[in-house]
């Protein structure tokens, strides 16, 4: 039976989770208003990738005999000013998501529980990949600045994502 001290944190993690499949719904929206559609294509995907996540600690909890608990997700934001803006957002939304798995982790370790604590490296893993990912679009983005055909070929570029 799992501790209720690391059940309380996987099913905040799921919400956490399930929030990211949100936002990143969101982005894909504005994107798609701004005509973007390989922005847009990313950032769908990513919000499948988030779900997937999500239910991934679900069907964990459940294999550990523990209940899941849905918190309400919170609307995300909608607009934002450029590009550029929504990555960095989204670099900093991956930031916080490292901190809860290191804080699920420490927690796990302090906790003694074995299982969970192996469950969780691979969001760990997951985290350094999803941070590179955002660090190497907003750094592109830097680069391109306002050149319009930048961002198109960016945008050509990230619609390729399989």
């Amino acid at each position: 039976m799992i501790k209720e001290k690391i059940l309380n944190i996987l099913n905040k993690q799921i919400n956490e989770e399930l929030f990211s499949s949100y936002l990143y719904l969101s982005m894909s929206n504005f994107f798609s208003s701004q005509n973007l559609d390989g922005f847009a294509k990313w950032m769908r995907m990513q919000s499948q990738e988030e779900y997937g996540h999500g239910m991934k600690i679900y069907d964990y909890i459940l294999q550990r005999d523990g209940k899941v608990v849905l918190i309400k997700i919170e609307t995300p934001k909608a607009v934002w000013k450029s590009p550029l803006e929504v990555f960095q957002e989204t670099l900093k939304h991956e930031q916080h998501i490292s901190a809860c798995v290191n804080n699920i982790v420490n927690l796990a370790i302090q906790e003694k529980d074995h299982a969970t604590t192996q469950f969780f490296q691979w969001f760990v893993g997951e985290q350094v990949e999803e941070e590179a990912n955002a660090i190497n679009i907003v750094e592109k983005m830097k680069m391109i600045g306002d050149n319009k055909s930048g961002i198109f070929m960016l945008d050509r570029e990230l619609g390729r994502r399989q």
